[in-house]
């Protein structure tokens, strides 16, 4: 999927809409030079000259062993380097810088005031479709507290049939998710609402089928201590889960069983040290079929459940 540039991306430099022709070995220079100036990881800049300058990591690994080749840019060298500089200095997140993020087969499109999408919460999405194996899709489903939406269009795009509800408390991050789900094509078949948790969707209590939520669940004191690019960049109503990072949980869990449907799942992402925690708050709500599923890192990280089947 293919992104434009629109209201909810960084300003377009003349700078940023020049392209940029040099050899391999001067990218090379550039590029070491650079990090000895300015320091910070060769992998972040690395993704700067892939995701704004057009140039895969595989294809900049090549350039070393053939240091005469033509490299052409999408941009300029000044405009990567400012952005480096504003990434270095005022440790502004480079997805913000270059407003994208690659996540899963997407890229999508963030900005300050909404979290950047991390690789973990990818595997939500398998989740959903392991614990939902029609291909057809939940009549009804819905992502709490959706961000950027990634959650949303990933269900969308691969359940057109069905009808999503996508709910979040910020205005900013519901106007980011629109933006994303219609990129992707998939926003006639997802309602964006607005508030907490489950309350925008009474309507349809009884009916959901499937939910899938990556909460704020962070300790506060842990949130204080994170890395600055984090801690003062990204919203932090989206990662601060209160003294013990359960506060959005328990509200999540304890409307689970007057929301779902009959046998529907609820799926949650958490913090790395909490499934006992949260196994405790599903299986205290009478949940079912309870189990816990470990990230890309082998970390338990991801809680499912279900409403029983027949009347409460």
């Amino acid at each position: 999927m293919s992104l434009t540039r629109s209201a909810l991306s960084p300003e377009v430099s003349p700078e940023s809409e020049a392209r940029a022709e040099l050899q391999a070995d001067a990218l090379l220079t550039w590029r070491r030079q650079l990090l000895l100036s300015m320091g910070g990881q060769a992998a972040d800049l690395d993704w700067l000259l892939d995701l704004e300058g057009g140039l895969p990591w595989a294809d900049l690994q090549a350039l070393r062993l053939h240091p005469d080749r033509p490299v052409l840019l999408s941009c300029s060298l000044n405009h990567l380097e400012a952005l480096w500089r504003r990434h270095r200095q005022a440790e502004v997140p480079l997805q913000y810088l270059v407003g994208r993020c690659p996540w899963r087969d997407l890229e999508l499109a963030v900005g300050p005031g909404v979290l950047i999408p991390r690789q973990e919460t990818e595997h939500l999405i398998d989740l959903a479709f392991s614990c939902w194996s029609s291909p057809v899709g939940p009549s009804f489903w819905a992502d709490l507290g959706t961000g950027s939406g990634c959650l949303a269009v990933a269900l969308a795009r691969a359940w057109p049939a069905t009808t999503g509800l996508a709910v979040d408390q910020s205005a900013a991050a519901l106007m980011q998710a629109g933006h994303n789900l219609r990129q992707a094509g998939v926003d006639a078949g997802v309602t964006l609402l607005q508030g907490s948790w489950w309350d925008p969707l009474r309507p349809w209590w009884g009916q959901l089928e499937l939910v899938v939520a990556n909460p704020p669940y962070i300790p506060s004191a842990v949130v204080d201590a994170l890395e600055p690019v984090v801690r003062c960049h990204e919203p932090r109503g989206a990662l601060d889960g209160g003294p013990d990072g359960l506060a959005c949980l328990r509200d999540l869990v304890a409307g689970a069983n007057p929301a779902l449907a009959p046998g529907g799942w609820l799926l949650v992402e958490h913090h790395h040290d909490q499934s006992d925690a949260v196994i405790a708050l599903y299986e205290g709500e009478g949940l079912v079929q309870v189990g816990v599923h470990r990230d890309l890192e082998g970390r338990s990280r991801f809680v499912v459940g279900r409403r029983p089947m027949g009347p409460r």
